[in-house]
């Protein structure tokens, strides 16, 4: 029987158009997505995009427009996404959608329920750019390192809170049960010291006087849902949660929480402590199962510089997409890029590996045994591929599906290239055009077919490229 295999995005805030950030993200775990298909398992694959909150009700408001026209205009570029860095992902949820909104507050009643929701007054320094409570020691110069661009507001009523201090044992015991929780190590470290030094209640309600865009807290038409509590239960209400089969379910489909969740989530370094402690003690809070995996990935800067507007240095994916083609963009992301550690784009390095790696190496590879095997067309159904490109292909795999198991792309990919790299050399060795060694031509050939379904999840349309025989260069060379 199949396994099942769920995978999450987070959901990117719709204030700005989607960014090489992202990209990665969503990058990272279409492959992963592709990987399990490939080995047979069945798969929901999530992401979507968070609509409330305070900065994208002001910058509604900042541009004129209705906030649910405004979400409506930016769900659609993230959505536009897919066939951009051709992602195969099965769900794409918004945080305004009805039944997601049902689910939060049904989430809402089940945490309150079991005491771990309660009103009170309070003052708290807020980054409307996280939109996250600081403290004095995560800020620098009095701003919040992230978002320095703005400034540090002051909020002072009444509100809900989240029992978060509840829960400070209940993690680190999780934790402790489940070594792997979070990759890599220095990241799950980084939030196991977190939770050790104490957990502070978090508010998860704002005024609706101040604030009318966001999900209305059950039984209190005055206060709205702080976005993050909303936002992280769509990682269960995209598959349909709380409605159970024997419920019935949305628009007559099944739920697909039952066999899905728990699941595995993807998520940048800024992202931590909300994935793995205030989510995973709001799902205790719920009686639910906590998440199964989180991969934390690092940032990346555009030629040693943060990206911003106003240095105009941002890097557009789309951009990309239109001058190196969606393969090339896929590639540098995975291989370029340590997936654990912030990494910097530069025009030379996306060029250098587009035209190193995939027009002269692969691209080149397959536009000769292609030739090769045309000039020397004739019966191959006696020829043997050599023992030793078996070995070659053998000891790929192994260091291949070992590092996709571990999320090395980086390291999954240099081990197929270095794969390419032998077949180069071997093609030049044997010296068919001169010799008419078919059966070299058709070992390589050999190898090309079966690298192509290692390649698949990485760069899918190459991969099929490979497999069809499509004419034409792959990767024609950039100037």
């Amino acid at each position: 029987m199949p396994k099942r295999f769920y995978i999450t995005t987070t959901l990117p805030y719709v204030n700005s158009d989607p960014h090489i950030g992202f990209a990665l993200e969503i990058v990272q775990a279409d492959v992963l997505a592709r990987y399990r298909r490939a080995l047979g398992d069945k798969v929901v694959f999530n992401t979507g995009t968070d609509e409330h909150g305070l900065k994208i009700y002001r910058k509604a408001v900042e541009e004129g427009k209705d906030p649910q026209k405004y979400t409506d205009e930016y769900a659609a570029r993230f959505d536009n996404l897919k066939k951009a860095l051709n992602l195969s992902y099965t769900n794409f949820i918004r945080t305004t959608d009805p039944h997601h909104k049902a689910a939060a507050q049904e989430f809402w009643k089940r945490c309150d329920a079991n005491g771990f929701i309660y009103k009170k007054n309070y003052q708290i320094k807020y980054c409307v750019g996280c939109e996250l409570e600081k403290t004095d020691s995560e800020l620098i110069d009095g701003k919040c390192p992230i978002h320095s661009n703005l400034e540090v507001e002051l909020i002072n009523e009444e509100n809900y809170f989240f029992k978060f201090s509840a829960f400070q044992e209940k993690l680190l015991d999780f934790y402790k049960a489940n070594p792997d929780f979070v990759v890599p190590d220095f990241r799950f470290n980084e939030i196991k010291k977190f939770v050790e030094g104490g957990l502070q209640d978090f508010s998860v309600s704002r005024l609706k006087s101040k604030m009318p865009w966001g999900v209305p807290v059950p039984g209190d038409n005055e206060q709205v849902m702080y976005v993050w509590f909303d936002a992280l239960v769509n990682y269960i209400s995209t598959l349909g949660w709380p409605l159970l089969r024997s419920d019935g379910a949305s628009k007559g489909k099944p739920s697909l929480y039952e066999d899905f969740w728990p699941g595995m989530q993807v998520a940048g370094k800024d992202n931590l402590r909300q994935q793995s402690a205030m989510w995973q003690a709001m799902l205790m809070a719920a009686d639910l199962p906590n998440s199964r995996q989180i991969l934390i990935h690092g940032f990346i800067t555009s030629n040693g510089q943060k990206m911003s507007k106003s240095l105009g240095n941002v890097v557009d994916p789309f951009d990309l997409v239109k001058r190196y083609g969606i393969d090339a963009v896929r590639y540098w992301l995975l291989r370029e890029l340590n997936p654990f550690e912030d990494g910097d784009f530069t025009e030379a390095s996306m060029l250098a590996r587009y035209n190193g790696d995939l027009a002269n190496n692969i691209g080149n590879l397959v536009s000769r045994v292609r030739k090769l095997f045309e000039s020397l067309r004739g019966e191959t159904s006696k020829l043997e591929v050599s023992p030793l490109v078996l070995e070659q292909i053998t000891k790929t795999k192994t260091v291949y599906h070992e590092a996709v198991r571990e999320f090395k792309f980086h390291e999954a990919l240099a081990h197929l290239w270095e794969l390419y790299t032998f077949a180069n050399v071997y093609i030049n060795e044997k010296e068919p055009w001169k010799t008419g060694d078919t059966a070299a031509v058709f070992s390589i050939s050999h190898l090309l077919q079966e690298s192509s379904a290692l390649l698949e999840p990485f760069l899918p349309e190459t991969a099929q490229k490979i497999r069809s025989g499509v004419s034409g260069p792959l990767f024609p060379k950039l100037p």
